[in-house]
């Protein structure tokens, strides 16, 4: 029997009690792939990007362990949610426009203490004065500069249109209008180096792509190092007391940790290891969130019919941004249908031994994505399912 076969086996047994549509998580593989993280940090801490996970338990399990602190969020409303639940230390990784949360924000002593906004633009600060509605607390402040790698004098771009904040003097002058505006403190600086972090450099079958990945990724780390080292002294001459200075992703961990500028690494992904990160040729985690759908039809030899399925990841629509059938090993879409909203044919040889009723289990393209289609995850040990939790949707919170 393979390692996946293995898998399958534990997985039905575990969940045979339970119907499908469901969610899993094996928590083995989840903790393995907690452990990878910090060791590839080397010692920095790792901060949990929320949007990879999207289940406060899974949260509240990671941050329990050593070498991870904190969370990186991705909405205010989230932010505020997570704060008030008793996470300590809340990083707002993207701008935001929600006045009636920054309303609250400033007028909460806890939450203002707990949660740190981001900007890169003075006009980000006068919308929190300007929604403030009387609330004197001090925000929190964290920078954010631009990552991108730039070629050809700048006509060729590599990377995320984030920030516009790129050189040292920009982002020291944007840190010198934080400190002269009252009601503000400036505490940190981020860059995500997302084409570094987020794009495999090995991808199956494709030899060239990954050995072009693996060229720009490197003139992109050395680059970035020299850049983000300038930029941190630059805020640090305006700011000394900076508390943090995040950077990094999941597939970019070892190389940004170590960089002595970078104080701590964000990470979320490389918890559940969706598809999206098996091209990587610096790390392998396991797959820990599936998702399982009923057999309910057999269309004809080598064919079985599955309920919904049709999933998508965001970013650019691609074939890549499709969940892919995982168990049993050998079951491929049909090119005329896809995943579909309410029913997914599968074809290959093992369609033939799938009765009505079993469980296809797949995995989607992206992590915490998962958890805006099922409100619970089934948390699996062994053969065992040992506990039931409730995602962000089971909480009935759906914060984009």
């Amino acid at each position: 029997m393979t390692p996946r076969a293995a898998d399958r086996a534990r997985y039905d047994r575990a969940t045979a009690a339970l119907d499908a549509p469901l969610a899993i998580v094996d928590l083995e593989a989840f903790d393995a792939n907690a452990d990878d993280l910090v060791r590839r940090a080397g010692g920095k801490p790792v901060r949990v990007a929320s949007k990879s996970v999207r289940c406060r338990a899974l949260l509240e399990r990671v941050l329990a362990r050593d070498g991870f602190a904190g969370i990186m969020s991705f909405t205010l409303a989230e932010s505020l949610w997570l704060a008030r639940a008793g996470f300590e230390d809340v990083l707002l990784a993207y701008p935001s426009a929600d006045r009636a949360g920054f309303a609250e924000l400033a007028r909460d002593p806890k939450l203002a203490a707990a949660v740190t906004v981001t900007v890169d633009d003075v006009a980000q600060l006068e919308l929190i004065d300007a929604a403030r509605a009387g609330g004197t607390e001090e925000v929190r402040v964290c920078l954010e500069m631009d990552t991108a790698l730039r070629l050809l004098g700048g006509r060729v771009r590599i990377g995320a249109l984030r920030s516009p904040l790129r050189t040292p003097g920009q982002l020291a002058e944007l840190a010198r209008s934080v400190g002269r505006r009252p009601g503000f403190r400036l505490v940190g600086l981020m860059a995500y180096e997302g084409h570094v972090a987020g794009v495999g450099d090995a991808v199956a079958g494709r030899p060239f792509r990954s050995r072009a990945v693996r060229t720009m990724q490197a003139a992109a780390r050395r680059e970035l190092a020299g850049r983000r080292a300038a930029v941190v002294a630059a805020v640090r001459a305006v700011a000394p007391d900076l508390e943090f200075v995040n950077g990094g992703g999941t597939g970019s961990v070892q190389h940004t940790a170590a960089e002595a500028a970078v104080t701590e690494i964000a990470a979320g992904s490389g918890l559940y290891v969706p598809r999206l990160f098996d091209g990587y040729s610096s790390f392998s985690g396991r797959p820990a969130a599936l998702f399982a759908q009923p057999v309910v039809r057999r269309p004809g030899v080598g064919v079985v019919t599955v309920l919904g399925g049709g999933y998508p990841a965001s970013g650019a629509a691609g074939r890549d941004r499709l969940p892919v059938p995982y168990l049993p090993e050998g079951l491929r879409y049909d090119p005329q249908e896809g995943p579909g909203e309410v029913q997914t044919p599968l074809l290959g040889s093992p369609a033939d031994d799938l009765r009505i009723g079993d469980k296809v289990w797949f995995r989607h393209a992206k992590a915490g994505e998962l958890c805006e289609r099922f409100d619970a995850l089934c948390l699996v040990e062994g053969d065992r399912v040992v506990d039931t939790v409730p995602t962000y949707r089971g909480e009935g919170r759906t914060f984009l």
